[in-house]
């Protein structure tokens, strides 16, 4: 293996992760926002207010977002898996 299949697989790896992430968390940090914009305009100063807002969001972005997100680690895996023959032969 030489560093630079190395170098790529990271890289890769850290793509399929911050794909990940963002799908959940930018929908969070929206809905998040937008309370917050709430609050602030209706002098609201509830912190739990927020929280089933985005636990909800989280739950309904990872029900429809799931078999996207499925779809993208078992393809990182499938590469990495038929990567390595090339690993091992050099």
């Amino acid at each position: 293996m030489t560093p630079e299949f190395a170098m790529t697989i990271g890289h890769r790896a850290l793509e399929v992760a911050t794909i990940l992430m963002m799908i959940m968390l930018l929908p969070a940090l929206v809905v998040g926002l937008l309370i917050s914009i709430f609050q602030a305009a209706t002098q609201i100063n509830e912190q739990t207010l927020s929280f089933i807002p985005k636990l909800l969001i989280t739950l309904l972005v990872l029900s429809i977002g799931g078999p996207l997100m499925l779809r993208l680690i078992m393809d990182f895996t499938y590469q990495i898996f038929e990567s390595i023959p090339s690993i091992i032969g050099g």
